[in-house]
């Protein structure tokens, strides 16, 4: 790995952790709205941000999440998904396009952290909660932060060149 890919990754999952920490009352909640999902849009761009996407959920959730098994979970469904979107966007043409399927590819595979928080979890918000219920507030909080993220990562895209930073 170069030392310009192993910086950035760094950086990367250290911005993952801190705008995690802001957010963190909103983050691990039934309806989380956790801003730091944006950086999984750098996805799009170039398939080597995996590794500081990932590296910062892993410490994120170790940090932060109420539920120790989180971190096996969080890891997982973002590289589940992180993967999905590098293999499916060969394919698409064009960034807003490729965030799009990136934006559903996250939101759908919240079942996996929905899955978890249904029984791993001994968090009193969840319990007795159906399934489907947690499952969709927290693709909806998904849904929604990928989607705004959309128009901001794109902004900062013109700004420092995504594709070519790392």
């Amino acid at each position: 790995m170069k030392v310009k890919t192993l910086a950035t990754s760094g950086i990367i999952a250290a911005l993952y952790v801190a705008v995690t920490f802001l957010v963190a009352p909103f983050g691990f909640t039934l309806i989380q709205f956790r801003i730091s999902e944006m950086f999984n849009h750098l996805i799009v761009f170039n398939k080597k941000y995996i590794f500081g996407i990932v590296i910062g959920v892993f410490i994120a959730n170790l940090l932060f999440s109420p539920v120790a098994v989180d971190i096996i979970f969080g890891v997982l469904h973002s590289l589940i998904a992180l993967s999905i979107t590098i293999f499916t966007t060969k394919f698409i043409k064009g960034i807003f396009k490729r965030m799009l399927v990136n934006t559903v590819v996250f939101t759908l595979l919240m079942i996996i952290i929905a899955f978890q928080l249904s029984f791993f979890a001994d968090i009193p918000e969840f319990n007795g909660l159906p399934f489907l219920i947690i499952y969709l507030t927290l693709a909806i909080g998904e849904f929604v932060v990928m989607a705004v993220g959309i128009p901001l990562m794109m902004a900062l895209n013109k700004r420092l060149n995504f594709k070519k930073l790392i």
